[in-house]
């Protein structure tokens, strides 16, 4: 699977995503219905999601949608946590050193 074209609009990318989602649903050979069934979400609403139709889905039923489908950690991937930076280790190692000047002095 290629990577989401930056250039691509808002409306553009949730299609991307709901025939992405299309293609892992049947890899996984689950019909619309048992993620309804599982999401709790209509098939009315995935059917829209995976056609490109329905673009305003809530970040909340995406994660309904990927929870059903048992990919709920792949969210980690869009945003992962941030580790610290080496300017930030730096300042908190020169405050350390600094804190343990004090005591020693």
């Amino acid at each position: 699977m290629s990577s989401i074209d930056k250039s691509l609009s808002g409306h553009d990318i949730i299609q991307e995503l709901g025939k992405r989602f299309a293609q892992y649903r049947k890899r996984m050979k689950m019909t619309q219905k048992q993620v309804a069934e599982q999401s709790g979400l209509s098939v009315f609403t995935i059917s829209g999601f995976e056609n490109g139709s329905q673009t305003g889905i809530s970040l909340a039923s995406y994660i309904r949608l990927l929870r059903a489908l048992d990919l709920v950690e792949l969210m980690d991937q869009a945003l992962p946590e941030l580790t610290e930076s080496p300017r930030e280790a730096y300042y908190k190692s020169l405050k350390k050193h600094s804190e343990n000047n004090k005591y020693n002095n």
